[in-house]
């Protein structure tokens, strides 16, 4: 048993331990979690920019190509709409189906 004059120190010691290890196991975490979102965040507005540049140029250059007219010209948006969607299917087909904890995959017929 604690000597009655011990105590205090004892509470002190306990505060500090609870302290730090609410620090070690709730702050840290969330710093290093608030980096990765940030730089995910980061990742996928270069992401979003590159393809909204890259899908402006590409229905531009497609427009050059056909003749003249407004039907060539509505024909060409719907064409690249569908080169779009086609292309945004064949990333989801591609990419592998991971959850947070990056688990083999549970999509059927996936390589992992």
């Amino acid at each position: 048993m604690a000597e009655l004059q011990d105590i205090p120190r004892l509470v002190t010691e306990f505060v500090e331990l609870a302290k730090a290890y609410l620090l070690q196991e709730t702050v840290e975490p969330a710093k290093k979690l608030g980096y990765f979102a940030g730089m995910s965040l980061a990742a996928t507005a270069m992401w979003a920019i590159g393809l909204i540049l890259l899908s402006v140029a590409g229905l531009r250059a497609l427009v050059t190509v056909l003749p003249d007219g407004p039907y060539w010209q509505a024909l060409a948006y719907v064409v690249f709409a569908l080169l779009l969607v086609g292309f945004c299917a064949l990333v989801i087909a591609v990419v592998p189906d991971r959850g947070v904890h990056d688990g083999p995959s549970t999509r059927r017929g996936g390589s992992r």
